[in-house]
């Protein structure tokens, strides 16, 4: 479809070059600049490195707004990969330079229908998506590998590159058309499709994709009714006591296949099932709360202790902060409310992510925003946020815009996020160390003044004589050089460098970090 291609491969290169600059969280704010309009997100704790609008990923069929985000790590070579999800197609965006992205290109919707709602997960360097409210548009596989080729020369991946999956098609087998999600439990090989029209009621559908390129339907469950979204795990936590009626031939959980199911809508509660045997999915137990608005998403603890979930419309529904359930999943049988987290603002939550001890919140409005699970649990756990990068500056009111999803799990510690208006972000905790290597180890042998800094220039003094000074950017590209200095004070012009975070070195040894924020 060629009314849907964007600029030339040469201009959007060109173009995508004038919209990085890292931008630092200082006095409350992180100040970033695109096609000359400033904007200042309100953040605690978190950077921004780069930013790419919804505009350059998308394509120009209907509206332009971002959904899903998922991940990928190529094992070949450690770099990452960005998958974002918009209404019209799902872009991939090399994200290894995290202070210089590159847009590679996108699969379009597989059948021409735009869907605000479209979802990306990964298994074996494949990607897999489906979207809800498209018609026959299935689930599409892509093989991630290809991305190492770098950008496609028409920014589109299609023809044999990208499989369409429809079901088995057998008589009477399900048909795979609008899905409104999809999980996968790495450790089995099977994707979870959830809120299909027309298949198990929107109850999951169970696929193969051991073999990415052959799926195949290898059971589902619908007695619950339509399920939103769910996690599906290889349970290792501690409940080796089966007491569930419902269960039968099962006398331990650990080691089983656990799905959660976010059964929004009418019927709004979380539902456990066991899910090993796909042919007998069995009923365990389900999950209610107070004043519920629609079930939306959670996510388990690492040590399968806790459940983290949230509601999506309680907010607007019954006028609540943010609410952030954390439910006690010690007894897999009879799960209980263990406390609820209330934030001071009304924005909606959606799409919730667990690494380690830290919660990752994509709050819409309210952007992201990051919670300390001890803190949650706890009986006051009104101190629960630890940090956030608010995506949406203009308001933390309780409507869908701005924070669709996050993905935490990079090893390099950089954060992608997909807003619906803004596109793909790519946050950095200000704590998390620059540079992994003890090359750029950072102590208090000097001083840099003023740092955070406005001005041309800042004033290093050394505990001993300064003798060469070194200043790299944040991925240790060396940028500035002065040698042969002998001095104890030196005033150094940084004129040329544009805000961000720097790593200054003195004598080969002693580092400290600069802000530059003019």
């Amino acid at each position: 479809m060629d009314f849907t291609k964007k600029l030339p491969l040469l201009f959007l290169l060109f173009n995508i070059q004038l919209l990085l600059a890292q931008s630092p969280c200082v006095g409350g704010f992180a100040v970033h600049t695109i096609d000359g309009v400033e904007t200042s997100y309100p953040c605690d704790g978190y950077d921004l490195l780069s930013r790419i609008p919804i505009s350059t990923l998308a394509t120009t069929l209907g509206n332009e707004e971002g959904s899903d985000i998922w991940g990928w790590t190529d094992p070949l070579d450690g770099k990452e990969y960005a998958i974002v999800g918009t209404t019209n197609s799902t872009a991939f965006v090399d994200v290894s330079d995290p202070l210089n992205p590159v847009f590679l290109g996108r699969i379009e919707t597989a059948n021409g229908n735009t869907s605000y709602w479209r979802d990306v997960k990964v298994y074996n360097n494949y990607a897999f998506i489906v979207a809800d409210g498209v018609g026959a548009h299935g689930m599409q596989v892509f093989d991630l590998t290809i991305l190492r080729n770098g950008v496609d020369s028409d920014l589109t991946f299609n023809g044999s590159q990208v499989l369409r999956f429809t079901g088995n098609g057998g008589t009477g087998d399900l048909t795979i058309g609008s899905c409104h999600n999809i999980v996968i439990n790495e450790s089995e090989g099977v994707a979870y499709l959830v809120g299909c029209n027309g298949a198990a009621s929107g109850g999951p559908v169970f696929v193969d994709i051991s073999n990415p390129l052959t799926p195949s339907v290898v059971g589902s469950y619908s007695d619950k009714g339509y399920t939103h979204d769910a996690q599906v795990i290889t349970y290792n936590g501690t409940d080796n006591n089966v007491t569930s009626p419902t269960v039968t031939g099962v006398s331990s959980y650990i080691g089983r296949q656990i799905l959660l199911a976010s059964n929004g809508g009418s019927n709004d509660r979380v539902v456990l099932l066991d899910v090993t045997d796909k042919n007998n999915p069995q009923f365990i137990s389900e999950i209610t709360y107070p004043n519920p608005g629609y079930a939306h998403q959670g996510w388990f603890t690492d040590d399968h202790r806790y459940f983290i979930f949230g509601d999506e419309t309680d907010e607007q529904n019954f006028g609540f902060g943010t609410r952030t359930f954390v439910f006690d999943m010690l007894d897999l049988d009879n799960p209980v409310l263990a406390s609820t987290y209330e934030a001071s603002f009304a924005a909606i939550d959606h799409n919730g992510y667990v690494k380690g001890d830290k919660f990752y919140l994509a709050n819409y409005r309210a952007g992201i925003r990051v919670l300390d699970i001890a803190t949650m649990i706890s009986s006051d756990n009104t101190s629960s946020e630890i940090g956030y990068f608010d995506t949406f500056p203009s308001s933390n009111s309780a409507n869908f815009n701005g924070a669709w999803s996050i993905y935490p799990y990079f090893e390099s510690g950089n954060i992608i996020v997909s807003d619906i208006e803004r596109g793909l972000f790519v946050l950095r905790s200000s704590d998390t160390p620059l540079l992994s290597t003890k090359d750029f180890e950072l102590d208090n042998t000097f001083s840099l003044s003023p740092n955070p800094t406005s001005q041309s220039e800042v004033t290093i003094k050394g505990s001993s004589k300064i003798t060469t000074i070194v200043v790299y950017s944040l991925l240790g590209k060396k940028l500035l050089t002065k040698n042969n200095i002998n001095k104890d004070s030196v005033v150094l012009p940084i004129t040329n460098l544009s805000n961000g975070i720097y790593l200054v070195k003195i004598n080969n040894s002693a580092s400290k970090k600069l802000i530059v924020n003019k």
